[in-house]
Parts: C-alpha cells; sequence; structure tokens
C-alpha cells in the first residue's frame, strides 16, 4: 500500500527539523507556523469537547468513553505530541515557555487517572469544582500560559500576531471560565424543574439522590445543580476571568483587546446553544456579562498610572459587571423561557449583591500584581522564528 502523496511530502519537510536542541533556539518561520496552528488544533478539540461535556453529565450518567470525552482526548494526544516535539527540538519556545507547557501537560496527565479513580471510589461528581477536576484546569491554565507566552515572544509583529494572541486568550478564558459553567447549566435545570420538566435521564437523577440520600425533589436538584455558595460565582467571575482580561490587554497591547477577548468566547458559547439545546441536550446560562467586563478593562487601559488604572479598574469593572449579572438574569430569561416554553425563568446563577465587596477586592489585589510584574519585567517579545534549520 502506497504512501498518500501528502503525508510522504510533509515527512520529507519536518524530518530536516528533528534534531535535538535546546529551547529558545531559532524557529524557522513556516516550523513556527505550523506549531503553535497546530496548538490551536488541540485546543479546538479541547473545547468542543469540553463544551459538549458539560451538558453531557446534565443529561447522561457519567461514561468514562462518552463522545466529548474521546473529542477532548484527540485534543490532548495532540497536545502532547506538540510538547513532545518542543521538548525534544527545542523549537518554537524559550525555557519559561517550555517548562509551562510541560508542567500543564504533566499536571493534566495525571489527573486524568485521578478523576477516574475518584469517579470509581466516590461515585458522581456533584460539582465541577472537586479536586481531582481543578487539577485539570490547572494544568490546561499551565499549558495554555506556555503557548501564550511561545507565541508571544517568537512571533513577528503584524496582524496574525495579535489575532492568534486573542484566540490563544479566549482558550485561556474559556478554561478559567469552565467551572463556572456548572451553575449556568444548573440555573435552567432548576427552572425546568419547577416548570415541571427535567433534562437529565431517570437513571441519572436516580443516581444523584440516591448518593445524597434523598428522594427526587427540589432539594435534591438545587444540590446537584447548584452545589457551591450563590456567591462563588460572581466573585470567581470577577476574580479570576477578569483578571485573564486585564493580562489579554496587557499583553496585546490594543485597545478594545478585552473585549474582542470576552466576546469572541461569548460568541462561542452562543454558537453553540441552539446546537446542544436544539439536539436534546440542556440549555446553559450564556455569560454575556464577560463583554461588558471586558469593555470596562479596556476603558480603564486609558487611565496612565499603573496603581490608579488598578484601582479605578477594579471598581468600575466590578460594578459594571455585578449590573450586567443582575440584567442579564432578568433580560435573558425573558429570553431563554420564550424558547424553551417554560415561565419565570432566570438568565444567570443567583448573584449575592454583597459578595461584590470580596470580588473586587480580590481583582484589585490580581491587578496591582499583574501591572507590578509588567513594571519589574516589561512585557517585550524576542522574535526567534526568523532562522533557517
Amino acid at each position: 500500500m502506497r504512501t498518500p502523496a501528502i503525508v510522504s511530502d510533509a515527512v520529507a519537510w519536518a524530518a530536516p527539523h528533528w534534531t535535538r536542541g535546546q529551547a529558545g533556539r531559532e524557529t524557522p518561520p513556516d516550523l513556527f507556523r505550523v506549531l503553535y496552528y497546530g496548538w490551536l488544533v488541540a485546543l479546538t478539540l479541547k473545547l468542543l469537547g469540553s463544551a459538549w461535556d458539560v451538558s453531557w453529565h446534565f443529561k447522561w450518567l457519567r461514561d468514562d468513553l462518552a463522545p466529548p470525552h474521546l473529542l477532548n482526548s484527540a485534543g490532548t494526544v495532540l497536545v502532547l505530541a506538540l510538547t513532545i516535539v518542543h521538548g525534544y527540538t527545542g523549537y518554537g519556545v524559550d525555557k519559561a515557555a517550555l517548562r509551562l507547557i510541560q508542567w500543564g501537560t504533566g499536571v493534566f496527565l495525571v489527573a486524568v487517572p485521578l478523576d477516574l479513580i475518584n469517579h470509581r471510589v466516590n461515585g458522581l461528581d456533584i460539582t465541577s469544582w472537586s479536586p481531582s477536576h481543578i487539577m485539570l484546569y490547572a494544568g490546561t491554565f499551565l499549558m495554555i500560559a506556555g503557548v501564550i507566552r511561545g507565541w508571544f515572544m517568537g512571533a513577528p509583529a503584524g496582524r496574525e500576531r495579535t489575532v492568534v494572541l486573542g484566540a490563544f486568550f479566549a482558550f485561556f478564558l474559556e478554561n478559567v471560565h469552565f467551572p463556572e459553567q456548572h451553575q449556568e447549566y444548573g440555573i435552567l435545570s432548576i427552572g425546568a424543574w419547577d416548570n415541571g420538566a427535567t433534562y437529565a435521564e431517570p437513571i441519572l437523577l436516580r443516581f444523584a439522590a440516591d448518593q445524597m440520600g434523598r428522594p427526587i425533589d427540589r432539594v435534591m436538584m438545587t444540590g446537584f445543580a447548584l452545589p457551591v455558595p450563590d456567591a462563588l460565582y460572581p466573585v470567581y467571575a470577577v476574580v479570576a476571568g477578569l483578571a485573564v482580561l486585564v493580562v489579554a490587554r496587557m499583553m496585546i497591547g490594543r485597545f478594545g483587546a478585552a473585549t474582542l477577548v470576552a466576546a469572541g468566547y461569548v460568541a462561542f458559547r452562543t454558537l453553540i446553544w441552539p446546537l446542544l439545546t436544539f439536539t436534546g441536550f440542556p440549555p446553559s446560562a450564556v455569560p454575556f456579562f464577560l463583554v461588558i467586563g471586558g469593555l470596562c478593562v479596556d476603558l480603564a487601559f486609558a487611565v496612565r498610572m499603573p496603581v490608579v488604572r488598578a484601582v479605578l479598574g477594579s471598581a468600575m469593572v466590578t460594578a459594571a459587571v455585578y449590573a450586567a449579572l443582575a440584567a442579564q438574569s432578568t433580560l435573558m430569561g425573558q429570553v431563554y423561557g420564550t424558547l424553551t416554553g417554560q415561565s419565570g425563568l432566570l438568565g444567570a446563577p443567583p448573584l449575592v449583591m454583597s459578595s461584590a465587596v470580596w470580588a473586587g477586592a480580590g481583582l484589585l489585589a490580581v491587578w496591582l500584581v499583574c501591572e507590578w510584574l509588567a513594571r519589574r519585567q516589561p512585557i517585550e517579545a524576542r522574535v526567534i522564528a526568523t532562522a533557517t534549520p
């Protein structure tokens, strides 16, 4: 059987580059682009798998070989291959980027069997905030941070560099925000229960009820759908999610960067909403408030003094996000009600207004650290995609 020409050509092109080298070596531009577009493909596969996974687990009992897991695993295989290429050849990364990618991939791979063991021993995870899940997020966090640094340090200046950097930050935001999807699916599942409907299959409801030692009632449904304190959702969204947008604005260095990164993620969530909902999977509350928060981050960077920018920006972002969440809950609740034929729905998870103090203080602390790091180690790219092999 003859090898397809496209495979032969790819091998012939790649073979001269397969040489041992140290991280930071100059990288041929075409190879650099292939590596990082490979990361875009890998992260896209993982994004599609993870987005489907949340909806899947609000409908079906857990299955290790569920289609969303397989799709995510395909992305993980490509991630592992890229990590090996970077580590062996040293192409496309400096030492810091390589260490972040390697540690992130390693933590993720360790977390996978731990998560499987956790489910075997403890049964169904009632929350996406479980320790084994947090390890998965942490590994992905480090991995994408390394990819962002590698692209930032190595890509030549220009539109492509800016757009791809923004795309990587959108993936980064998705990973950081991922555990919040439990509440975003949960609030509409509770609304469905109050309307006499359920999205979960009976076997999943029975399993969850038995694990909690309760009958299948509203208390059980609330424990399954909204298992963490209500204040966690807005506080985490402001402190973690908006901090990602602050860093994105700093590194991309253009007005509108934070807004567009947030809008890109929200657009993805909006696009997959009908694809999942109208094919029989549970709906979720889309975090439109992130776009408002991103816009406020961009506006804050009009202030020149870093400390003042952090103080004013944190206050403005926190106030805007909490106001946007309140508005989203009312307005989008009506939209979701129209689309699902239900009444009395909320368009966002429960909002504890008093938690805004903690959210603002947390964001201020993170923002000040980011400003301090940016002043101590100025964000400057060093183009490494310049050499021939």
